[in-house]
C-alpha cells in the first residue's frame, strides 16, 4: 500500500463496547450545533443545554399534579369538559393519568429535539415556555377550586 492509501482507522471496532459507547455519547459529545451553514435537517445536535432540562421536568411536574388535582376535583364534584379525556378520568384514574403523563411526555420530547428549529421566527423551544406557563396557571386554578368547592 501506498502512503496514500494507507488505513488510518483504528484496529479495534469502537461499537463493541458498549459501555464506552454509552460513556463517550454521554460525557464526550461533539455535536453543539450544526457543523455547516447549509445543513438543513431538522436535529443536527446530540446536545442541549441544561435550561430544557428543567422546564421538562417543570413540565412533567406540573402535569403529574394536574393530573392528581383533577382526579381529586371530581371526587368532589367537578365536571371534565375535555370529551376525550373524560371517559378516562371517570373509569379507575389509573389510565387517565397514563395517557395525561405519556402524552405531554412525548410532546415535549418532540418538542426538545425541536427546540432550536425557527418556526414563524421564533425557536420551537419557546413553545416549551408557554406550556410550562398554562401548566403553572391550570394547577393554581385547579388549586382555587379545590380551597373554594365545598365539601359534599
Amino acid at each position: 500500500m501506498s502512503a496514500r492509501t494507507q488505513e488510518r482507522r483504528a484496529t479495534g471496532d469502537r461499537r463493541r463496547s458498549v459501555l464506552h459507547a454509552l460513556w463517550h455519547g454521554n460525557f464526550a459529545r461533539r455535536r453543539h450545533a450544526p457543523r455547516r451553514r447549509t445543513e438543513r435537517h431538522v436535529v443536527v445536535t446530540d446536545w442541549f443545554h441544561a435550561q430544557w432540562l428543567a422546564v421538562v421536568i417543570g413540565i412533567l411536574l406540573l402535569c403529574a399534579a394536574d393530573a392528581l388535582l383533577t382526579l381529586t376535583l371530581m371526587t368532589r364534584g367537578a365536571i371534565e369538559i375535555n370529551p376525550l379525556m373524560d371517559p378516562l378520568v371517570r373509569g379507575s384514574g389509573h389510565s387517565f393519568g397514563y395517557w395525561k403523563i405519556g402524552l405531554t411526555a412525548m410532546g415535549v420530547l418532540v418538542l426538545t429535539l425541536l427546540a432550536r428549529v425557527r418556526f414563524w421566527g421564533k425557536a420551537v423551544g419557546t413553545i416549551l415556555y408557554v406550556v410550562l406557563g398554562a401548566y403553572a396557571v391550570l394547577v393554581s386554578y385547579e388549586v382555587f377550586l379545590l380551597r373554594n368547592i365545598p365539601l359534599d
